[in-house]
This record gives structure tokens, C-alpha cells and sequence, in this order.
């Protein structure tokens, strides 16, 4: 591991260097990230949905044991997504390597990418493939999506800040991880916490909502509602909680 001063410096780098891709790679990069997040999401579903309700909490935390790929493939792999970029962007911005007209054009151009990767995932594999169409699966694809419209606007932006900052630490570990196993391993551990703690996470939110809007189970209004809320939560998560913070602890002012 390379120590939290050097993790800083990294994680500067990396945000300045998201912000110099072309427009053609961040919307093909974040398009990825909104299906990566959006099939991990799909994952947890397809796994958890037959056992739910007899083993309660311990399906909720194997699915949570899955979702995580989706955050792997986006970080090792190649991929761009919103709630990565509110962390690495903000400390870039802090550190003065980006301005702020940068990471707004980014953080909304990564979003719209994020949002039809996801939609992509909800309609074509949840949808027309019937993944979340039939059975338990519809069952539990409803029953995740109502929960989250359940929540109340500040409950959804509370929840949005302890998803963040648990996706910002999993990007911090994973900068500061010096090979794959410790970058995988690093990844995993928060992003499986903040699963199966039930804090909602925006993109998805992108997939589960619309899967469940198109089998009649959701609106679109509601949708709205619950997004606007926990990306806002996200934002705090990811930028002030882990970038804020550790760039006001470890970054040397003369």
C-alpha cells in the first residue's frame, strides 16, 4: 500500500486525468460504468431473489457479496461513474489542478452516460431478456425499488452520503493499492458494506427504478424524487467526506 499522503497524490492525478479524456471516451467509459453497476445490481437480484425471504438478512449480504464486480471492472477494467468522479474530480478541484466549470461539464456528462448505461441494462437485459420481468425476480425487483422510493427525500440524501463515502474509500484503497488482488480486495469490502447496509447509491437507483417502471411497478415521477435527493447525498459522500477531509489532513499548506 502506498501511505495516505502518496493515496492523496493519486487520487489527484487520477482526477486530473479524468477531466482530459475526450468527450467521445467519457461517454463511452461512463456508459460502461452505468451497465457495470446496473449488472452487479442485477446480479444481487437474480441471486438473493429465491432465498429473500427465508434467509432475510444473510441473502441481503450475499448479494451485497456480488455486487461489488461492478465497481472492479469499472476501476481495473476501464469505465467511468458519477459517484467515482464526485470523490477524484472534487480533490482535483480542491488541489486547484481542475476548475469548477471542469467538474460540473464532468460530473454532468459522466451522469447522462451513467443513466443510459443503466437504462440500457433495465430494459434490454431486465426487461426483453426478462431477467427482472417473471417470479421471484419481479418480486424482488419491486420490492428493492419501492424501498427506495419509500424513503423520504432527507432519508434518501442521508442515505446517499453513507453510500458515498463508502465509495469513496473503496476508490481511496483501491489508488493506493500497488497490485490487482489488493486494488479487487480494497474494492470489495466497502462496497459490499455500504450493500448490505441498504444506502441507496444513484446510478443504481438508474437501473432498479426503471426496471421496475417498465413492469408497471414505479414512476417515473417517483423516480425523479428519489434520484435528485440521493445524488445530492452522493455528492457530500464522496467529495466532502473522503475527498474534503483527507485532503485537509494529509495535503501539506505551506
Amino acid at each position: 500500500m502506498y501511505s495516505p499522503d502518496e493515496i492523496l497524490e493519486k487520487s489527484i492525478e487520477m482526477g486530473t486525468k479524468k477531466i482530459a479524456k475526450p468527450l467521445l471516451a467519457k461517454l463511452i467509459l461512463g456508459f460502461i460504468g452505468g451497465a457495470m453497476i446496473s449488472l452487479g445490481y442485477l446480479g444481487y437480484i437474480r441471486v438473493i431473489s429465491s432465498v429473500a425471504e427465508q434467509w432475510g438478512s444473510f441473502a441481503s449480504f450475499i448479494g451485497a457479496c456480488v455486487f461489488p464486480i461492478g465497481l472492479i471492472v469499472i476501476l481495473l477494467g476501464g469505465g467511468e461513474l458519477i459517484t467515482g468522479n464526485m470523490m477524484a474530480v472534487a480533490v482535483a478541484w480542491f488541489d486547484k489542478k481542475v476548475s469548477g466549470k471542469d467538474l460540473a461539464i464532468n460530473w454532468l456528462t459522466i451522469t447522462f452516460a451513467n443513466f443510459l448505461g443503466a437504462l440500457f441494462v433495465a430494459y434490454f437485459f431486465g426487461h426483453v431478456t426478462s431477467l427482472t420481468t417473471a417470479g421471484h425476480f419481479l418480486e424482488e425487483t419491486a420490492t428493492v425499488a419501492q424501498s427506495k422510493i419509500a424513503a423520504t427525500p432527507l432519508q434518501a440524501f442521508i442515505s446517499g452520503i453513507g453510500c458515498n463515502w463508502f465509495v469513496g474509500l473503496s476508490l481511496w484503497l483501491c489508488y493506493g493499492a500497488k497490485d490487482s488482488a489488493g486494488k479487487i480486495l480494497g474494492i470489495w469490502f466497502p462496497v459490499m458494506t455500504f450493500v448490505a447496509i441498504g444506502f441507496q447509491h444513484s446510478v443504481a437507483n438508474m437501473f432498479v427504478i426503471p426496471a421496475a417502471i417498465f413492469e408497471g411497478n414505479a414512476t417515473w415521477l417517483q423516480f425523479i424524487q428519489n434520484v435528485i435527493p440521493v445524488y445530492a447525498g452522493n455528492i457530500i459522500g464522496g467529495a466532502v467526506m473522503v475527498s474534503g477531509l483527507y485532503y485537509l489532513a494529509f495535503k501539506h499548506h505551506d
